[in-house]
């Protein structure tokens, strides 16, 4: 027997003799019941000190019928994809009632939302507010936007 012979027996020796020690013995089926045991203990004396729960609140009798939604305004569920969940900031009054007139603009290749608002607006962080305004308009993609398409444009902010 060789010296590499030698040490590949204590290898397998060492191997057998740790994965004799990782089985389970009736010692750790004691050390589990006793821990499963103070564990319960410890929440029955949690439940005894814990204060008495209120009893609970009668039932209503009767609740105000649900009124549906009203034609025009149909009711919106947001989903993670929508822009519901987004700070997006509503649209500003229409131009009618404000006296003022409306701006429109028509898209061209390579136009972003983005690059809209900081030459037509000033501030490219508007875009937010073109695309709440022009959302029927875009469609639900705001990144996706197609020459051609009339966009109108908000106000500019006074100052």
């Amino acid at each position: 027997m060789g010296l590499f012979d030698f040490l590949r027996s204590e290898k397998k020796k060492q191997a057998a003799a740790e994965k004799a020690a990782a089985t389970p013995t009736a010692d750790y089926a004691t050390t589990y019941a006793d821990a499963v045991a103070a564990t319960r203990e410890a929440a029955e004396r949690m439940a005894a000190a814990a204060p008495p729960k209120p009893a609970p609140a009668p039932p209503k009798a009767a609740r105000a019928p649900h009124r549906p939604a009203a034609a025009d305004h149909p009711p919106h569920t947001p989903t993670p994809a929508s822009a519901a969940h987004k700070a997006v900031p509503a649209a500003p009054a229409p131009a009618a009632a404000t006296g003022a007139v409306k701006r429109t603009y028509t898209v061209r290749a390579g136009d972003s939302l983005t690059s809209i608002a900081l030459r037509e607006l000033g501030n490219e962080a508007r875009w937010r507010e073109l695309y709440a305004m022009n959302r029927g308009v875009i469609g639900a993609n705001p990144h996706l936007i197609h020459p051609g398409q009339v966009l109108t444009l908000p106000g500019r902010p006074p100052g």
